[in-house]
């Protein structure tokens, strides 16, 4: 037994074993695949019937797709090239691209204008979306932008967005300045102030001074006026939403009963009544012989049909907070104006970025109302002139669905992005 003792040898590791591979069943797809679509008896049988439904539609739509037309004049030449198969008549989008995108009456030539105002939408709205990664001089660029965008668009002098411009210049000028004195004074003075601007400049002849190619508004349509009235009325609605929420938690009864009575009426319409109001009523309360462009008239109603619904979901932001956040900023001695714009709105638009999100993207959509109106937007053009025309009439399942396409890019777009904005304000720690 001591011999025993005495030949034994003690052996301790000094490094670590190198670490083994786990097993097939517990990485990569088959692991993802038994997490997420096998993991007990009920997931199964849900994913079992939903790649079911993939592979009949793949089975149905691919053959649609592959065989394909996407060169001839008219749908009688497509099935004639089909010779009975299944196929898409994809050559109605490459014959009448133009007019899905841009309408039927704006000029060919000038197809670059509203292009290169797309591409500088992106360029103003980099800085906006991510501030962190641009430099603060390009909200220059931001701020100017829309005057330059219509410039391209509509075409005529270019003293006629300088004005404008100078308008809303003046007016901020005059609320920096007394917007210390009183939140009321430097809001309503401002707004009085460019209103005078424009009064006053509006007398200067602007005819043929460094002017382009005036386009008329009717001249508008395609996927085009659904970008304008989109952007345009969601940008409009956010800061008068923030405003109509703010002047429905205000003290002042009759700054109080205005909002209430706006924000409740608003609710309380369909869209398409206020596009009928726009489009017919509105009419009646000018002089006769006198014009007011109707896309300025829709502009007015979908912004205002916004704002209400983005009052409220702001209203609900602002409602979440806890008093104490309040009462914080009394303590530092911030006045109105200070205590909102630097405590209470970040915080309370930073919980509404959902709702206000999902305002936006529905306002989107909804812009396709207008052709119920007479105005060729990218559905107006298919029900319109497109489908009307002999050549394509009963083409419905390739030209809605390149409408349909656009509008999903543009609206998971905006979707996507406001789950990353949401990721990088949060400040929570869970």
């Amino acid at each position: 037994m001591s011999d025993m003792h005495q030949h034994s040898v003690r052996f301790v590791r000094e490094t670590m074993l190198p670490e083994a591979a786990p097993p097939e069943s517990g990485r990569g797809v088959i692991k993802w695949m038994r997490a997420n679509l096998f993991s007990n008896l009920s997931n199964t049988i849900l994913s079992v019937a939903a790649l079911l439904v993939i592979y009949y539609l793949a089975v149905w739509a691919l053959p649609w797709f592959l065989n394909g037309v996407w060169d001839a004049p008219s749908i009688r030449a497509c099935r004639d090239l089909l010779e009975g198969a299944r196929g898409g008549c994809f050559a109605v989008l490459t014959e009448r691209w133009n007019q899905l995108l841009f309408g039927f009456q704006y000029p060919s030539e000038l197809y670059w204008r509203p292009s290169v105002a797309l591409i500088l939408l992106f360029v103003a709205l980099a800085p906006v979306l991510f501030h962190k990664k641009f430099p603060r001089k390009m909200f220059y660029f931001t701020a100017i932008y829309p005057f330059v965008a219509f410039w391209l668009i509509w075409g005529g002098s270019i003293l006629t967005p300088i004005f404008a411009l100078l308008g809303f210049v003046v007016a901020y000028l005059f609320y920096a300045r007394y917007v210390a004195r009183s939140f009321a004074l430097g809001f309503l003075g401002g707004a009085a102030v460019a209103l005078i601007v424009w009064i006053v400049t509006g007398w200067f002849p602007t005819e043929g001074i460094v002017a382009i190619e005036a386009v008329p508004s009717r001249y508008m349509g395609g996927f085009m006026l659904n970008l304008i009235l989109g952007t345009v009325c969601v940008s409009l609605s956010l800061p008068i939403g923030i405003a109509l929420a703010l002047g429905r938690q205000s003290d002042l009864p009759l700054v109080k009963g205005i909002c209430v009575v706006f924000i409740e009426f608003v609710r309380g319409v369909p869209l398409i009544t206020l596009l009928f109001v726009a489009n017919v009523v509105l009419a009646y309360f000018f002089p006769p012989g006198s014009s007011f462009d109707l896309i300025l008239r829709v502009i007015i109603m979908i912004t205002m049909f916004a704002s209400a619904y983005i009052a409220e979901v702001i209203r609900g932001g602002l409602a979440a907070l806890p008093q104490g956040q309040y009462e914080g900023a009394n303590s530092l001695g911030l006045n109105y104006a200070q205590s909102m714009r630097l405590i209470i709105l970040p915080q309370a638009l930073k919980i509404s970025i959902p709702g206000i999100v999902n305002v936006s993207v529905g306002l989107f959509k909804d812009t396709t109302l207008v052709s119920i109106i007479s105005m060729f937007d990218l559905v107006g053009m298919i029900r319109g002139p497109v489908l009307a025309s002999t050549e394509w009439n009963g083409v419905y399942w390739e030209l809605l669905g390149f409408a349909a396409l656009l509008f999903f890019i543009v609206c998971y777009g905006i979707s996507q992005y406001s789950q990353y904005l949401e990721r990088e304000l949060q400040t929570d720690h869970r």
